[in-house]
């Protein structure tokens, strides 16, 4: 067992760097994946990309469900005629509560959810998603400004000592 998955049972398997750096995240989620056998495999063997993706609401009957869309796990490398489409739809577990507030947050405030991370937990695919509001031009430079600063002063302190 790795170092990860005995301390907290997490084995992180891939991010989208570009979550913070696009969206101001107020809130995260966690939820599970619906995956099929090569695509759970081909998880633990590679990371996924996750740039483009998003989580859509859909409309199932009287109940809504949520999607993860766009997001690409690669086919696997020993797969055969049963391999999965890489850009497949793919449904998220989340309680009916949660899936609530995503619309209402969605449809309300006008916020977007982007996944942020994937990873194992105890064996059992898992996504964090991030409830976030797009950052403007001016709010992304405002952000750099703010990381070299603190990049400078953890220098200077480290060098003052």
């Amino acid at each position: 067992m790795s170092k990860d998955a005995k301390g907290s049972g997490e084995k992180l398997i891939g991010t989208n760097p570009l979550a913070r750096a696009n969206y101001f995240i107020e809130e995260v989620l966690e939820a599970g994946l619906v995956l099929t056998g090569t695509e759970i495999k081909s998880l633990r063997t590679q990371a996924p990309n996750l740039r483009d993706s998003f989580v859509e609401i859909r409309a199932h009957g009287a109940a809504q469900e949520a999607w993860l869309l766009n997001c690409h796990i690669a086919p696997y490398s020993h797969g055969n005629i049963w391999n999965h489409d890489p850009l497949r739809k793919r449904k998220l577990l989340l309680h009916r509560r949660q899936i609530d507030q995503i619309f209402g947050a969605i449809t309300q405030k006008g916020l977007s959810v982007i996944p942020t991370r994937i990873y194992l937990k105890n064996g059992c695919a898992k996504i964090e998603l991030g409830l976030g509001k797009g950052k403007k031009k001016y709010d992304k430079r405002e952000s750099l400004k703010k990381k070299s600063a603190e990049r400078e002063m953890d220098i200077a302190r480290k060098m003052g000592k």
